[in-house]
């Protein structure tokens, strides 16, 4: 099988895969109800780049990120995470490799009240026994803006502000990759397009993964690759993309 994968001379040779789709399907129902959300789907994403997966509604994007991520199973194929084969874990297994070697973004925040903002993004670390990278930690904290808001609770926080304690977890223990959904999506354009600043920069400075979920063009120009999905199969990619270019490809799909 090929999989999508960045030509020949866009990235360093020995960038490896951080994660990878082969043969996967996932459907929905059984017998004449059935929904193929995904559909037979190869797909591969490198280490180090940011990747985009863009879509029109029900085209099957998010469930892809679902499933590289670990938080849904597929009906057939195989998901990779490095070199690890996800179908082989056990639950507890599967439990730990997120927790250690995955980081997520997703519009509902998932954040834990009853903790400070500070305890939420330093959480995944503090579960895993590993010692935060303080100085690390810090430039997240202040290249989203909350320097002023570590100590508050999530429910003294507005939305941009959960969401960018959310995007500053997700980054802050530097995990392999991160996945995100939409994570600019309740935010204002200027703090959204920071945050998309600094997700560039956590790649191109600290060699981080993103793969990351939208519907917005503007945002997806900020990745190095944008993946296009439609009715469950991928139908394009573009690398070096410009809000123009996507939003061309994306009114040729339908959206």
């Amino acid at each position: 099988m090929t999989l999508l994968a960045p030509p020949i001379g866009t990235a360093p040779a020995a960038a490896g895969i951080a994660a990878a789709a082969v043969g996967v399907s996932k459907i929905y129902g059984h017998g004449d109800t059935a929904v193929h959300a995904l559909d037979e789907i190869d797909a591969s994403f490198q280490s180090g780049r940011f990747t985009a997966i863009m879509g029109p509604s029900g085209s099957g994007k998010s469930t892809l990120m679902h499933c590289l991520a670990g938080l849904d199973t597929v009906s057939h194929g195989s998901i990779l995470v490095g070199d690890t084969d996800l179908s082989t874990l056990s639950e507890r297994e599967l439990t730990l490799l997120r927790r250690d070697r995955i980081g997520f973004v997703f519009q509902s925040f998932n954040l834990v009240p009853t903790l400070t903002a500070m305890e939420n993004i330093t959480l995944p670390m503090d579960l895993a026994g590993r010692t935060p990278d303080q100085a690390w930690v810090d430039e997240v904290i202040n290249t989203v803006g909350l320097d002023d808001r570590t100590s508050h609770r999530p429910n003294e926080l507005s939305g941009g502000q959960q969401q960018r304690v959310a995007v500053s977890r997700a980054l802050a223990s530097q995990p392999e990759i991160v996945f995100a959904d939409e994570p600019t999506g309740n935010l204002d354009s200027t703090t959204g397009a920071e945050i998309l600043e600094f997700m560039r920069r956590a790649v191109r400075e600290m060699d981080q993964t993103i793969v990351m979920v939208t519907h917005d063009p503007n945002a997806a120009s900020y990745a190095d690759r944008v993946v296009f999905l439609n009715d469950g199969k991928i139908v394009d990619e573009m690398f070096e993309p410009t809000p123009d270019t996507i939003l061309d490809t994306m009114k040729a799909l339908g959206n």
